[in-house]
């Protein structure tokens, strides 16, 4: 017996002992394959899935890499049918290729002639290619070369995209040359992996400069750039640092949003506005052809909506880039983003980077409350679909606030929560400002600046606070309720406490919990992304705070 902090077993469940001495140095060297399923106290379950193994494979890990890993740090020996099926797993990724052939245009080539024809005859293919011009080679319509790839990755079979791009209109600018800043070493590494990749998602935790990458990708490029984000203030942050950290003017970037809709060299718009349908049409999916864009961004890919991955099967001619703080999606459809976005280029931990000092270090603590006995009748005999409402919106969570804004006095708070009356409440009697997505997004930025500058030491705000907004002196989150199971959502409401501060003191993310209940239940699931990170939470009950 080895004396590691791993079990790997045979149905690609991987056990990690979370106490053994081992345990972080593990969870690293698996990370960029494996999965976390369960995360309860002493034993994290981990599995290792295609797309986790396609992604390695895609960043040049190889199955001897991936087996070695798992040697390393196994309690036991790893059975040796798992490194066999591994080693198949990966060894499907590449085996289809797209190319621009010189005689043929754009192609898919095959090492495996009998794979070519499995692929063939599939019925997810039909339409889709083209003549068949060597036992290895058949043509693709370029219009089609999305759809090819998101039908290959359903069949089993990823293809890797060596087609090129093109270069889209020149439009040159570069990084601020200035003694207040630099790009740090992993944001450098991650544009790297970008551009040698091709396209494909960079994958930073909340406040590690995501934007910055984005930035020095589109200054390496110098090319026209389409930059796709979650809503309109989000749009105005992102103009904000690309004039701070860019030599770009004002006049070079413009907004395409439900208020602006300006086109210019470099165009900021929002995912809404994308997919607004009038007659049943999509109005401005024009804008995807009113200039030659070099570089697609978009911000928060893992929130891309149904029209936007259709929109973006069109756009594989165009080097296209996501960021993300987490590629977890609740629809399960990862592997739309790893066939039309790119595979992962690059993935920092979040400790990795919290141990640099780039982002602040974060206790993690669940307050558990306990209903009255009446509520807990009323919430027995309550429809499934209104439980988690009930018990999300306990009036017993009123109190655990109150007293957590107390326990911080000289910090910055954020109270986070999902039911509009709830937040609304929670408002009135913490004498708080509240931001919903009703706030006029001017009003919003009035009342976020005036956040940031300390003038509002709490604020109050819905699921429109979760992305792509910059507080930099919030060092206290409170979730009082969430969008159900999200783990994605968690990890987000935690970045918004991640800035590093000026003292190196700690942030502080607190949900309350109402015990016995669903949303119990649901706090377990989204915690599990966090554990995966490294991120233990501390379960206090409510008289203790």
């Amino acid at each position: 017996m080895l004396d590691g902090p791993l079990i790997v077993q045979s149905d690609k469940s991987v056990l990690l002992e979370v106490d053994h001495p081992r345990a972080d140095e593990a969870r690293h060297a698996i990370a960029p394959f494996a999965e976390l399923e369960r995360a309860p106290e002493h034993m994290h379950t981990y599995r290792l899935t295609n797309l986790g193994l396609w992604n390695a494979r895609a960043a040049g890990h190889t199955a001897e890499q991936v087996g070695a890993a798992l040697v390393e740090y196994s309690r036991y020996p790893i059975p040796p049918a798992l490194l066999v099926d591994v080693a198949e797993i990966m060894g499907r990724y590449g085996r289809l290729t797209l190319l621009d052939d010189p005689a043929y245009g754009l192609v898919l080539q095959s090492t495996d002639p009998a794979v070519l024809a499995e692929v063939l005859r599939s019925k997810r293919t039909a339409g889709l290619l083209g003549n068949t011009v060597a036992s290895d080679l058949v043509t693709v319509p370029p219009a089609n070369r999305g759809r090819i790839k998101q039908a290959l990755i359903k069949l089993g079979w990823p293809a890797d995209d060596h087609a090129g791009y093109v270069a889209g209109d020149s439009f040159d600018f570069d990084l601020r040359n200035t003694s207040e800043w630099t790009l740090r070493r992993y944001q450098e590494q991650a544009v790297d992996a970008f551009y040698f990749g091709g396209s494909g998602v960079v994958v930073l935790p909340c406040g590690a400069g995501k934007t910055l990458v984005g930035a020095a990708a589109m200054a390496r490029g110098k090319t026209t750039t389409l930059i796709l984000v979650t809503n309109t203030v989000a749009a105005r942050q992102w103009r904000d640092e690309l004039l701070r950290f860019t030599t770009l003017t004002p006049d070079d970037i413009g907004e395409y949003s439900g208020a602006v809709k300006q086109v210019r060299p470099v165009t900021i718009a929002t995912y809404q506005v994308m997919t607004t349908r009038r007659g049943g049409a999509y109005t401005h999916m024009n804008l995807l052809d009113q200039n030659n864009w070099g570089l697609i961004v978009y911000d928060e890919v893992h929130l891309l909506p149904a029209p936007v991955f259709r929109m973006t099967a069109d756009l594989q001619a165009r080097r296209r880039l996501g960021l993300t703080a987490t590629l977890l999606r609740e629809d399960g459809r990862e592997d739309e983003v790893f066939t039309l976005i790119g595979p992962k280029r690059y993935d920092a931990p979040w400790k990795d980077i919290e141990a640099q000092g780039y982002i602040a270090p974060a206790a993690c603590v669940e307050v558990r409350v306990t209903l009255s006995d009446a509520e807990r009748m009323a919430y027995a005999i309550a429809e499934p679909e209104m439980q988690y409402r009930m018990a999300a919106s306990a009036p017993e969570k009123l109190d655990v606030v109150k007293d957590l804004v107390d326990k911080h006095p000289e910090e910055q708070i954020l109270v986070i929560g999902q039911y509009l009356d709830q937040l609304n409440f929670l408002a009135s009697e913490l004498g708080a400002d509240l931001i919903t997505g009703a706030v006029p997004v001017g009003e919003r930025e009035r009342l976020y600046a005036s956040f940031r500058t300390g003038e509002i030491r709490v604020l109050v705000v819905s699921k429109v606070a979760n992305f792509s907004i910059d507080l930099p002196e919030a060092s206290v989150a409170i979730q009082v309720s969430g969008s159900f199971g999200s783990r994605q959502e968690e990890a987000q409401r935690l970045g918004r406490i991640m800035r590093p501060k000026a003292d190196g003191r700690q942030a502080w993310f607190y949900t309350v919990v109402t015990r016995d209940t669903v949303d119990q239940d649901f706090a377990a699931n989204r915690q599990r992304f966090l554990a995966e990170q490294g991120y233990a939470y501390t379960i206090i009950d409510a008289e203790d705070v």
